[in-house]
Parts: structure tokens; sequence; C-alpha cells
């Protein structure tokens, strides 16, 4: 399916060099700002106290919400738990005020403004269970990237493996380094984000290193920039509407999802944006400087793969 068709290919490879200086800028600033301010990780990670507390009618979130910011209480996360009328509370640890004074604190304050409200649990989230999800999350994110490095190795070859992940690993670094530059809250949703953000952008990497690979069979008179271009300029109405209907669902979520979908949507929303550039600019130009050639994705024509208007069809490589 085709929104248009472009007659000629885009030089996209002909300003290659200058998208990726600016490319290395931003990802050096992402890791400037990661290691200068850091994330600005929630409860999962940090430790703290966790409530769930019940009434008797539907609950207003937001209205809790805003009882417990009353307190002096930052990076509070409220969202329903179960059924519309149980709600989940987690709050960060505070110095020199215990997990049973804080939760009084805040179960008073409820109850001043709703008496209904009723405590169902008190837990404490300590630190060291927030190191082992850390822990847990770079397990993950490694083996995400070991095995796109895998899977792309096979089915190419070695270059096009290893310019689909510098281009995957820079979008996962630019994310981190907007969180960190802003202090957004880093949670374990928006690291499931950045998680997704990766198999996204290989998707696209995919599917033009694909059709790369197509035209090396069927065009023999070009040679790789030209390849590229072309592959490039024949996928972009297909990038318009798969990035365009799943950008159109994440905005959705972060326009309306409330709070607690919030970061999630605002990571994912970084991701596409910059998955389409990296796959274009990064990963394509990268494999392009790493000298991809016909030779390394086939051995030789078949009679079915070449193009029946390239004169030099069947001639020897």
């Amino acid at each position: 399916m085709e929104f248009f068709k472009i007659r000629r290919d885009i030089p996209f490879m002909r300003y290659a060099l200058i998208f990726n200086v600016i490319s290395f800028a931003t990802f050096a600033l992402a890791v400037f700002f990661l290691f200068s301010r850091g994330l600005h990780l929630s409860v999962e990670f940090t430790g703290g106290t966790l409530m769930e507390v019940n009434y008797t009618q539907a609950a207003d979130v937001g209205k809790i919400r805003d009882t417990v910011a009353k307190l002096g209480l930052n990076d509070v996360q409220v969202q329903n738990f179960g059924t519309s009328r149980d709600v989940m509370i987690r709050l960060p640890a505070q110095k020199g005020v215990s997990t049973a004074q804080q939760s009084d604190n805040v179960l008073a304050a409820l109850k001043t403004a709703s008496p209904d409200v009723t405590l169902r649990r008190t837990e404490f989230v300590g630190p060291q269970v927030g190191e082992e999800l850390a822990q847990d999350g770079l397990k993950a994110l490694a083996m995400v990237v070991f095995g796109i490095m895998v899977y792309l190795a096979f089915r190419f070859e070695w270059k096009y493996a290893v310019a689909a992940i510098i281009a995957n690993l820079h979008d996962v670094v630019i994310i981190l380094g907007f969180f960190a530059f802003f202090q957004w809250e880093f949670s374990l949703a928006v690291l499931a984000a950045v998680l997704a953000v990766l198999g996204y952008s290989v998707n696209e990497s995919v599917v033009i290193f694909d059709r790369i690979r197509e035209n090396f069979r069927r065009y023999r008179k070009m040679n790789t920039e030209e390849i590229i271009n072309n592959a490039i300029t024949s996928t972009i109405s297909r990038t318009i509407i798969t990035h365009g209907s799943t950008q159109i669902m994440v905005l959705s979520m972060l326009l309306f999802g409330g709070p607690t979908l919030f970061y999630f949507a605002l990571a994912l929303t970084i991701g596409i944006l910059f998955g389409i550039y990296s796959s274009v600019f990064v990963a394509a130009a990268i494999a392009m400087w790493l000298g991809i050639k016909r030779e390394d994705l086939i051995k030789g024509p078949s009679k079915k793969d070449e193009d029946p208007n390239d004169p030099n069809a069947g001639a020897m490589v």
C-alpha cells in the first residue's frame, strides 16, 4: 500500500555527513547530561512507601494526587489498582520520616478530603529492591542489543548489524539524555518504552536494509550510494503510514492518558521520531561507510532477480 510514489530518488546520502555530525553532537550532549545530572529515578528504583487505599465509590485519582501534593511530596505516583475504587500510591522516601509516619500523614490528608477512604496495606520498598530492578533493566537492555546484532548478522551481514546497533543505541541514549536534562521521572514504564523503541527502530532499519539487498540484485549499474538513496525513497510511503499511525496512538496516550502514562508515551514519542531519523541518516550512512557492497549479500544474480530494463542484466560480476 502506498499513499504516493516518488519518481525521482532523493539524495539522502549526499547529506549523510552533515546529519551524522549533528547526531554525534546530540549524542555527546545526551551522554554529558547523563553523567552530569543523572536520571531522576522513580520510587521503584530509589525506594519509598507503597500504600493501597480503598474507597466506597469510584476514586477521583486527580483529586487524590492533588491532596498528596499539598503535603509537599514530589514525584508521587497515584493510579487505580484492580478496580476503580482501589488506588495505589507510591511515595518517595523522606529523610527523618519513617514509613509509618509517612503513611499516617497521607491517610489523614485523604480522610480529610474523603472520609470513606480506608487503608488496605502499607509496604516499604527498599533501595536494595530498586538496585536489583536497575540491574535487571540493564541486563534486559544488553540482551535486546545482543539479540538484534545476532539477528541482523545472520539475516544480512555484520556491517549491517554494526550500523543498526549504533543507530539504535543512538536513539536510546538520546531518550535518556532528554530525561536527564529535563529531570523527568524515569520509571519502570519508561524503561519498557526504551526497550520498545529498540525493537521499533530496528524494524525500520531492517525494512531499509531489505530494500538495499533487493536493489543490489536488481540494479547492476547503480553504485552503493544510489542503491541506498533508492531504497530509502521507495520506502518513504510505508514509513509515513507505519510511523504516522503509531504516533497517533502514542500521542493519544500522551495527551489523554494522564500522569500515569505521560512519561511512557513521551519516551515513545521521542524514540519514534529519532528512530526514523537514525534509520535513514545514521544506520544507512554507517553501513555505506563500512563499505557494504553487492558481494556481501549475494553470490550471484538469479534470472528472476534481474531488472529486465537493465542492459547489463545477465553480465558476469
